[in-house]
């Protein structure tokens, strides 16, 4: 897929809480195709970093030429993004990587559980509502410290059936995304696949689930990456074919590839 380095407007800026924000930016031209799962490389303006940072797509919106990008302002470079105005001009390279199972290869009806916890359901957004556009059932399970610490909710609701976790039980279940009741039993019933992004030992236990009940899944990895292109090999990570980098590779991958379970 073509990359390109384009000089995107900030549209909008939504503080979610004290830590996130919701970011919508837009483009006197159509926006590149882009899909569920890919990133995006931004330019840090003003700030004493010389790395881009990697934030993943969390929503095209291609009738309002929009692309929405949910960032956790916990660094220097994210921190400068969160204090952007509307009318800001953001340079970033896009789409990098490689995204989530192609809807179109799958059977039709069928359900898709997507899951997600903390900053990393920001993909699983935009992949719900394109498996929903194909004819795919999306199911979301959203996990999250505390009922404050939840994103996008409603936006979540919206697409399709969401189930929650909270580690406090301020909300859904309490526990973790494995504790949820929606999981329990015979989940290769229930669905035909798994999508997960979130902190890594999160993905690791949601793998290990997985294969304990035999449906396969997919995770989309957050490795500390700096140039996006697999040139630097900072997001190397070990796979059973040997050492990829994710930004290239990945950041997707089947767990059968991983060296995981």
């Amino acid at each position: 897929m073509k990359k390109y380095q384009l000089d995107l407007k900030v549209k909008s800026l939504e503080h979610l809480n004290e830590k996130y924000v919701l970011m919508i930016l837009t483009d006197n031209k159509p926006l590149p195709e882009m899909l569920p799962g890919q990133f995006v490389n931004i330019r840090i303006d003003n700030a004493d970093t010389f790395l881009r940072r990697p934030i993943s797509i969390n929503f095209v919106d291609y009738a309002k030429n929009e692309l929405h990008l949910l960032i956790a302002a916990i660094g220097e470079g994210t921190r400068w993004l969160a204090s952007c105005q509307t009318g800001d001009v953001v340079n970033m390279l896009l789409p990098l990587g490689n995204g989530f199972a192609n809807p179109e290869e799958m059977e039709k009806g069928k359900s898709v559980l997507l899951i997600g916890g903390g900053v990393g359901v920001a993909p699983l957004l935009y992949y719900g509502k394109v498996l929903k556009d194909s004819g795919i059932v999306p199911v979301f399970l959203l996990g999250a410290r505390s009922a404050k610490d939840l994103l996008l909710l409603e936006s979540f609701k919206a697409i399709g059936e969401t189930y929650v976790t909270t580690e406090d039980g301020t909300m859904g279940d309490k526990g973790f995304v494995t504790n949820s009741s929606f999981v329990d039993g015979d989940l290769a019933s229930k669905v035909s696949k798994i999508s997960c992004c979130g902190p890594k030992p999160m993905m690791v236990a949601v793998a290990r689930m997985a294969k304990a009940k035999g449906v396969p899944c997919e995770v989309s990895l957050e490795n500390m990456m700096a140039c996006g292109l697999g040139a630097c090999l900072c997001c190397v990570e070990k796979t059973v074919k040997g050492n990829v980098c994710v930004c290239t590779e990945g950041p997707v991958f089947d767990i059968e590839e991983l060296n995981w379970i």
